[in-house]
């Protein structure tokens, strides 16, 4: 009986280590891919055109517009198709998942739950690029902006992401009731689009709330990227990339202690 028992435990999959973590990381893609499928066509062409719409019709506020009032433009509606998709579309979904009754099954999966996060913010990845590609297509068709696209621009981009849908992950998993987490995705829209300085400069908003977004992720996310993509419009994004870093680990580690109080 006993040398049973041990055989079973040897032959038993191991549940730690790198390899358990690809192989969650693996299936956990492939599980949002599916189970999104008949989704995701339509939410990537909406996320282009969201993009694109976001420059042409933002653009129409201004009588004239400054090449630097371009950059912002063109930068800033990247930013936006970025963040939106972890910091809206994320919660939603799981607020659908909180009123289905399936949001228990889905915290019980034998998965990491970092293997989890991982796979998820990859999966906005491939839904969020093709809007952010439209939008720098927009504003290099109808501005012929300035930009100079860096290598900065990648660990920007998958910083913002990451950011994002953890932020999203967050408030998403620490909010018991499905309604007020859609009510918060909702204020977030209105916070990014209306009071954050992403498609204009911390400047044109009052000095109270001009120094908040020194705290707030929401203008470092506008900076990374705008760093990654124009020369001279951005100074000390080093502290940009430090600030969102820390946004993101505080974020993640909530969502870590939500999901465990819960499991």
């Amino acid at each position: 009986m006993t040398s049973t028992i041990a055989r079973a435990a040897i032959l038993a999959p191991r549940r730690s280590g790198l390899q358990h973590w690809l192989r969650s990381f693996r299936n956990m893609l492939v599980w949002n891919l599916v189970r999104l499928r008949l989704f995701l066509p339509t939410l990537i062409l909406v996320q282009a055109f969201t993009g694109a719409g976001l420059v042409l019709g933002f653009s129409m506020l201004y009588s004239s517009i400054s090449p630097a009032q371009v950059l912002f433009l063109g930068t800033g509606a990247v930013v936006i198709t970025l963040v939106t998709v972890g910091i809206v579309m994320g919660p939603q979904l799981i607020a659908e998942q909180r009123l289905s009754g399936s949001y228990d099954w889905f915290a019980s999966l034998p998965v990491p739950r970092s293997a989890s996060a991982a796979a998820w913010t990859m999966f906005n990845v491939v839904v969020a690029l093709p809007g952010a590609a439209a939008a720098l297509l927009a504003v290099q068709l109808r501005f012929d902006a300035d930009l100079h696209i860096s290598v900065l621009i990648v660990p920007a981009v998958l910083l913002v992401l990451l950011t994002g849908t953890l932020i999203g992950y967050a408030y998403a998993h620490v909010l018991p009731n499905p309604r007020t987490i859609s009510l918060i995705s909702q204020v977030m829209i209105f916070v990014v689009f209306g009071f954050a300085p992403i498609a204009y400069p911390a400047e044109n908003l009052p000095n109270w709330l001009s120094s908040a977004h020194a705290y707030l992720p929401f203008a470092h996310m506008g900076d990374v990227i705008r760093a990654g993509l124009t020369v001279g419009l951005v100074d000390n994004v080093g502290r940009s990339f430090v600030v969102l870093g820390a946004w993101a680990l505080v974020a993640g580690m909530t969502a870590t202690w939500a999901i465990g109080r819960r499991s």
